[in-house]
């Protein structure tokens, strides 16, 4: 326990978030977990730090040999988010991870999980292409976390979901993480994960602010750019205006700072 002080410490952290507080002591126990928690809450140092713990009281890992520790995310972004905090906190510990998504070359990843890494961290609808071409296996696996469950089942990886699940010993520990507390995330939950302790951060009835007016603009691609501009002047034609823009991936996050750049 003493390292993974040290690294915290490292890393900068003086407290931890309210759901760390509460998830490391259960995470550390062994037992399974849900975690109701929004993005920005801590959540996924919240299982991590068990994670490299778990994983150094493990037998070592050899070539060929799967993962222990499997994290699945819905998507790409997602999963290259999580591997950074994998980097971050197992390296000094000599703790491998490798992040396996669609829409990339398949012979890094390949390559990665035949030499075998302690963690993968996969989307599910690739990690079940290489589970078939026993690329991999999950015979190690005794640690799964479920980020974003609500969000995985929303785009259709249940059935992704339970394959993978099946093909997991029954001795593994999980942690399943979401936002939302709908009844397919919890039927979920009472299917896989025995005796399981709730941790709530924040209210389960979410529901909008009335207060606020929302417009929706359907527009093609290339008419983007040229729409938000015109917005974004209307907007801050009132010097005391600000506003926030969201968007889906980091390269967009990029292209609207350049945009605001160059056009004052």
């Amino acid at each position: 326990m003493i390292y993974i002080y040290k690294i915290i410490r490292k890393q900068g952290f003086s407290n931890p978030t309210p759901i760390q507080a509460v998830s490391w002591p259960i995470a550390l126990s062994g037992r399974n977990m849900v975690g109701i928690a929004q993005t920005g809450s801590g959540k996924t140092l919240a299982y991590m730090l068990p994670a490299i713990l778990h994983i150094n009281h493990q037998p070592r890992l050899l070539r060929y040999d799967g993962p222990i520790v499997l994290v699945l995310a819905p998507t790409r972004e997602l999963a290259q988010q999580i591997q950074q905090v994998a980097v971050s906190f197992g390296t000094s510990t000599f703790v491998r991870n490798t992040c396996v998504f669609g829409g990339a070359p398949k012979g890094p990843q390949v390559d990665d999980l035949e030499r075998g890494v302690e963690i993968v961290i996969a989307t599910p609808g690739r990690l079940i292409d290489f589970l078939e071409r026993n690329t991999t296996n999950l015979k190690r696996c005794t640690y799964l976390v479920l980020d974003e469950a609500d969000r995985m089942l929303d785009m259709g990886f249940e059935p992704q979901i339970r394959k993978i699940i099946e093909q997991i010993r029954p001795d593994r520990q999980v942690l399943m993480w979401s936002a939302t507390w709908p009844p397919e995330v919890k039927n979920l939950a009472e299917e896989f994960l025995d005796d399981y302790i709730q941790v709530n951060v924040g209210s389960l009835n979410l529901s909008a602010n009335h207060n606020i007016s929302q417009v929706v603009d359907v527009c093609d691609d290339f008419e983007k750019e040229q729409k938000l501009y015109a917005l974004l002047t209307d907007i801050f034609s009132q010097p005391d205006n600000k506003t926030i823009i969201f968007v889906e991936t980091k390269r967009s996050v990029d292209n609207i700072v350049k945009l605001v750049n160059r056009n004052g």
